[in-house]
């Protein structure tokens, strides 16, 4: 009797250590994973990289011309003087010139900004109505047009007369003149094949500067010839020191020459 108890006592302590190894980790309260957890991120082989997103480069600007193309319309060809007016057309500016030129009796060319055509087509039937000339001056005055590719060139330009003609659905655009005087040979030869002449001047007074109206009339008269092309500005800023010269600008170059568009 007294074997079989020590029996059974030694059956039940193999049994119980055989019971304490078969337990994992895990519910030893280890914090060991397991088998099926995924590794974590920086443990996986050749992560595949998130894809971002690129904008398409524009193209390069060609350089800048040393001077300026073959082509450019700098003379009216007669004795009479040209004045034009770029950047507008303005819905504060553009009708103060238009009085003046009425008053004076003359006709002028106005350099018309597409944008500003899209958001002013009253001022450009206005231009059309009282005899003046047209003249494109880039869809949003880019300095760099000239230098930008061949088909970018014939999009703005020919975008501009676009907006021009659903104001003025019959308007004649003879001229095209280049943002700053930047003419390379690939605009004015873009604008001659859109039937457009190359407008460009031969006197400037900066008026784009601001300088006092008797500075403006000065450097008017002092650089006006026979048959010149004077810049001025009705748009892009406050163009109220231009608008002081203008009455004496007229009435002087229109007693000694006579004021009318170039031809």
């Amino acid at each position: 009797m007294r074997e079989r108890s020590v029996l059974v006592a030694t059956l039940c302590l193999v049994l119980f250590v055989v019971g304490c190894g078969d337990r994992q980790p895990a519910e030893r309260g280890l914090g060991a994973p397991t088998p099926s957890a995924p590794a974590p991120p920086s443990a996986q082989p050749n992560p595949t990289p998130s894809p971002t997103r690129t904008s398409r480069p524009r193209p390069h600007l060609r350089p800048a011309p040393t001077a300026l193309p073959a082509g450019l319309e700098r003379a009216t060809g007669v004795r009479t003087v040209a004045l034009t007016f770029d950047d507008g057309p303005d819905p504060t500016w553009t009708p103060k010139v238009l009085n003046q030129l009425r008053a004076g009796r003359v006709k002028a060319t106005f350099c018309l900004v597409g944008t500003e055509v899209r958001k002013h087509p009253e001022l450009v039937r206005r231009i059309v109505r009282e005899g003046h000339q047209l003249c494109n001056h880039s869809w949003r005055h880019d300095f760099d047009l000239g230098r930008r590719p061949v088909a970018e060139i014939r999009a703005d330009l020919t975008r501009t007369n676009q907006a021009i003609r659903a104001a003025v659905p019959d308007a004649r655009v003879p001229f095209y003149r280049q943002p700053g005087g930047r003419w390379t040979p690939e605009v004015v030869a873009v604008a001659k094949q859109l039937g457009m002449r190359s407008l460009h001047w031969s006197v400037d007074p900066q008026d784009w500067a601001k300088p006092t109206a008797p500075v403006l009339r000065k450097r008017v008269m002092s650089g006006v010839r026979p048959g010149g092309i004077v810049l001025m500005h009705d748009g892009g800023g406050d163009r109220s020191r231009t608008l002081a010269a203008c009455p004496h600008v007229i009435a002087d170059l229109n007693r000694r020459f006579g004021i009318a568009p170039p031809r």
